[in-house]
């Protein structure tokens, strides 16, 4: 008698560890080592346009990067010193953690192993890129004719923000103390615009709001912050890590509603978002 009350003891043990373990999974038990949950599919938002110079070579997390954006969920996002494998790599990383997902279009102007890795006789590609959450057409990457110390350019594309079709340009201009190599940046990209009734236009202009070589884009269009003028009146955010305004969202036949300026530690600058009145 014994023996057989000892087994059915042992037995009704192992049947409740059993449904302890399979209630435990059925309620979404700890993740295993070394994975996260995906989170809940989220809706980007419609009208939201974001700027961000990511810094390459900074050896940064691209999950990190991914939740940054994540956070603010815009519909297009403009990224600048932009390698395509990180791109590639926030790009998973927003779907597979995030539940966002978005098209990408590259302006790539240079390869480059010191900056984006590789092999020497393969570097990565390096530049800027758009997501967008809806598709992208009519892209167009134009290297200026001189890039200063490093090659530099822009690239558009067609896409929806706030239901609207828009044209949205991306850039990147020469370093801090080539203001005569910027000023003819601008002019380049300012003959683009000036095609479009309606642009926005994002980037890292690394530029102060009243410096000279900005002229010709203020002439065409409006900063997101409605605050901020090309003149020391103006109350401009600063961008950057030196406390300069180098990054915007310029705005042509485009109303703003609100801008944000986001620190991160993730780069020596600032995310920068804007939810617009596409009406």
């Amino acid at each position: 008698m014994v023996p057989g009350r000892g087994m059915r003891l042992l037995t009704g043990a192992v049947i409740v560890a059993c449904l302890a373990l399979v209630g435990h999974s059925a309620r979404g038990g700890a993740p295993s080592a070394g994975s996260r949950p995906v989170e809940a599919v989220r809706d980007v938002v419609p009208n939201r346009v974001m700027t961000w110079n990511i810094c390459n070579p900074c050896e940064e997390s691209n999950a990190d990067r991914a939740a940054e954006i994540a956070t603010y969920a815009p519909q297009v996002i403009g990224l600048q010193e932009a390698c395509v494998r990180d791109v590639e790599g926030i790009r998973d990383e927003l779907e597979r953690r995030h539940g966002l997902v978005y098209h990408v279009e590259y302006g790539t102007v240079l390869r480059n192993w010191g900056r984006c890795g590789g092999v020497p006789w393969n570097p990565g590609a390096y530049g800027q890129a758009v997501l967008s959450a809806a598709p992208m057409t009519d892209l167009v990457n134009v290297e200026y004719p001189d890039g200063g110390s490093e090659d530099r350019g822009y690239m558009a594309v067609t896409t929806t923000v706030g239901g609207q079709r828009l044209r949205v340009f991306n850039t990147h201009l020469a370093e801090r103390r080539q203001e005569a190599v910027r000023a003819d940046q601008t002019r380049v990209l300012a003959v683009e615009v000036a095609r479009h009734e309606r642009a926005i236009v994002l980037g890292d202009f690394n530029a102060v709001p009243d410096a000279p070589e900005l002229a010709a884009i203020w002439k065409l269009a409006a900063d997101a912050d409605d605050q901020c003028r090309p003149s020391q009146t103006g109350d401009c955010r600063t961008t950057t890590d030196w406390q300069s305004k180098f990054d915007y969202i310029f705005l042509r036949g485009i109303a703003p509603l609100k801008q944000g300026v986001h620190p991160t530690s993730y780069s020596d600058h600032d995310l920068v978002h804007a939810d617009l009145d596409t009406a």
